[in-house]
Parts: C-alpha cells; sequence; structure tokens
C-alpha cells in the first residue's frame, strides 16, 4: 500500500533517548519481532468546547493542535481505513479498536459520526473483528448521538472528575462555566435502560484537592461498568501537582488512591471496575495487562490525527513538542513502516526500555517503570523511573498486603 495522503510527521529533533541509544537493529538480530497494532485513536475533531486547564493537547509542551484541521474529512478518515485494513490484513489480526477521540469528537456533528461509525464496520470487518469506541466529555451526548452509537455498536466512554464542586474546578468551558450539569445530563441519557449496554465507564483525573472516597461514590452514582482514574500528566521536567511530586518521595497520589481502594476492596459485593486496582491485582498473581500506567506487556496502539497524520500514543505531548511525530517518510504502509521506529519499538520491548532503577526494583514487573510517558527528562529522555516511582511503590505495597491477607484468610 502507498502512503498516500496519511504522512508521517516530522519532530522536533531528539538527541536522547529511545531515538539515540535503542539498537533496533542489534534486537532484531537477536530474534525480537515487533507486533502489529491494534488499536487505532483516530483524532476526528482537534478543537474542544471544554478548556480543562489540565489538558495534555490544548494546556501543555506540544502546541501542534494549532496546526491541525477542526475536522477529519470523509476522504482523510477512508485512507486511514484503507491504512488500518492493509495492516490488519498483513498481519492476520483477529480484532481491532477503534476509538474516535479528538479534542471532542462529538463535535463532528451527527450526520460525520454516523458515516465515520458506518464506514469503520463496512471496511474492516470483512478482514477483522472491530470494536468501536469513543471517548467523549459528555457535553453534547443526546439521543440522536445515541442512536447512531446503538446502531453502529460504538461503546461510549465519558470524561467526568466527580461530583460537580470536584469536576468543576478544572472542567470548564471557555467562558468559565462548569460542565457537570450538563455531562450528568448526557450520562443520565446514557445510562437509560435502552442505551445502557453502550456504556463503556467512566474516566477521572485525579485532583487531590478533591475528597477521594467522595469522589469515588460520586462516580459510582452513575453504576458505571468501569472507572479509570488517571494520574494528571506531569514529567520530571514538568512535575505533577502538587509541586512535593517532584522529589519523588512524597504520595500525594498513593494517599489519594489508597482510600478509594481500601473502600472499593471492602464492598460485599463487586460494584464497578476500577481499572488500576484490577491490573494491579493481576499482576500481583502473575497475569498480565495491557496498560499505558503498569506491567510490562507491549503496546500496540497508533494515533491518527484529523490531517492523516499517524502518531504515536498523544499524551507524550505533555513532554516536549513535537514528542509524538514519528520520523519515517518511506513509500508502503506508514503503520507498517512505524513498527520499527525506536519510539515504537521502546514501549514493546518489557523491561529492557526501564532504566537501571527501575530494573532492580522488587515491584518493576508490576509497575513496568509506571506510564511511558511520566519518565521523561530532558537529558536523557524516557529511561528514567516514573515521576510517580514513589506514589506507585506505595500504592502497589498497600494492595499485596491487603491481598496477601485475603488470601491468607481463605486459606484457614
Amino acid at each position: 500500500m502507498e502512503s498516500g495522503p496519511v504522512p508521517l510527521g516530522v519532530p522536533k529533533v531528539q538527541t536522547s533517548w529511545p531515538a539515540h541509544g535503542l539498537d533496533v537493529d542489534g534486537l532484531r538480530r537477536s530474534g525480537w519481532e515487533p507486533l502489529p497494532f491494534t488499536e487505532f485513536v483516530v483524532k476526528i475533531h482537534s478543537r474542544c468546547n471544554l478548556a480543562c486547564d489540565y489538558c495534555y493537547v490544548y494546556e501543555m509542551a506540544d502546541q501542534s493542535w494549532r496546526d491541525q484541521p477542526k475536522t477529519m474529512s470523509r476522504r482523510v478518515f477512508d485512507e486511514a481505513l484503507r491504512m488500518i485494513a492493509d495492516h490488519a490484513r498483513r498481519f492476520q489480526l483477529p480484532a481491532v479498536d477503534l476509538v474516535f477521540h479528538g479534542g471532542e469528537p462529538l463535535l463532528v456533528g451527527h450526520r460525520d459520526l454516523e458515516y465515520f461509525a458506518r464506514s469503520a464496520r463496512e471496511s474492516l470487518e470483512p478482514i477483522t473483528e472491530v470494536q468501536l469506541g469513543v471517548q467523549t466529555n459528555g457535553m453534547l451526548l443526546d439521543l440522536e448521538f445515541l442512536r447512531i452509537c446503538a446502531r453502529w455498536n460504538v461503546r461510549v466512554g465519558v470524561s467526568l472528575d466527580g461530583d460537580e464542586s470536584g469536576n468543576d474546578r478544572h472542567r470548564r468551558d471557555r467562558r468559565g462555566a462548569g460542565s457537570y450539569t450538563r455531562v450528568a445530563a448526557g450520562i443520565t441519557q446514557l445510562t437509560a435502560d435502552e442505551n445502557r449496554h453502550l456504556f463503556a465507564g467512566l474516566l477521572c483525573t485525579i485532583d487531590v484537592a478533591n475528597d477521594p472516597v467522595r469522589t469515588y461514590e460520586a462516580l459510582l452514582a452513575f453504576r458505571p461498568p468501569a472507572v479509570d482514574f488517571l494520574l494528571p500528566h506531569g514529567n520530571w521536567m514538568t512535575p505533577p501537582p502538587p509541586a512535593s511530586t517532584a522529589d519523588n518521595t512524597a504520595t500525594p497520589y498513593a494517599d489519594w488512591l489508597i482510600p478509594v481502594f481500601d473502600r472499593w476492596f471492602r464492598a460485599p459485593e463487586l460494584e464497578t471496575r476500577v481499572r488500576i486496582f484490577d491490573d494491579i491485582i493481576d499482576l500481583l498473581l502473575g497475569g498480565s495487562v495491557t496498560s499505558e500506567l503498569l506491567g510490562l506487556a507491549p503496546i500496540q496502539l497508533a494515533v491518527i490525527e484529523t490531517d492523516g497524520t499517524l502518531e504515536q500514543v498523544d499524551e507524550l505531548k505533555s513532554a516536549f513538542a513535537g514528542a509524538t511525530k514519528l520520523r519515517t517518510a518511506k513509500v508502503g504502509n506508514p503503520l507498517d513502516l512505524a513498527l520499527l521506529e525506536p519510539a515504537i519499538v521502546a514501549r514493546q520491548i518489557g523491561a529492557d526500555a526501564l532504566s537501571e532503577t527501575c530494573r532492580t526494583c522488587s515491584v518493576h514487573s508490576v509497575c513496568g517503570g509506571g506510564h511511558y510517558v511520566h519518565r521523561y527528562r530532558a537529558d536523557n529522555g524516557f529511561r528514567n523511573p516514573s515521576v510517580y516511582c514513589a506514589d506507585l511503590t506505595k500504592l502497589i505495597h498497600h494492595i499485596g498486603a491487603r491481598v496477601r491477607t485475603d488470601l491468607a484468610a481463605a486459606d484457614h
């Protein structure tokens, strides 16, 4: 397949790992081969109707959104589908995930969302099983969007940071008005009996100023099938709040998550899945999970921007301008070519991508070095412990102790 109108971007020159120091040819000579992409985040709209102050797309180092078309054209979307289909066919992929993302994806409107969902199914399902999803802030979620999602089986995830006061501290529109009331109204429609099967869950960015248990219970009120707590994006150059996280000894995020875990773990029956807790337990018990935050499983995710550009996971925009860009500009399917780019390879080689500090840590197989994005330091790139190292270590030890206690009690 020719690369056509889906170009690879030109990044800022990198002089640190993995762009320099990762020997991809040496890995291949030793028998390693990359795994194909199986998850595709498609940016169908590059703007947003909220102005969340922690947003990695609009408020951090990379401002390339300003140069992107507001909406992905149908032509570019169709070309992206051909690229994905060719990749899936070449690697005989049994299934792929395709997530409509933004900005705010619902800004494309009803007609374009229906076109994108229908085209994805018609183009890809003869080749592979397709799981469709959309991640939205919920502000525009209405019955017509839900009808479209039901018709084309598009699962809906919604971002919400807890109760009204907790959510509206950060998730406001450009006039400064809070978003909670409108988002809650959208979730109420989503959770109606006829639509609940579409509900994928809630995504909550942690603010340690919010009460942890109250935040969890506010989310639980919507009876979500899953809750995903996210650590705010930061790194060693731009530490997350509060500033004490930068010394890697304070543990404000573990101290926030531990009461939520204890409340969730001691519930008489499972109220919802909490991804970070489920993943830590699975990993402690010897399992394997695919997670950006935890574990050592290969990451097989690619992002397609509104202009058709293929990029790395877009949370990297919190590190430095150009961090998501890929260097390769050769003839062929960009997805196939990208598999041998150092930036992609680094996400697939497990413990070999970790710093020496991480590799000698007793919980590195669970922590996995933390989110790759959170490891960045300007002098040596991404081969560092996470800026959340102390938090993750404390949380893992706490969950491990609770699980061991319960297993011991079950044996008696």
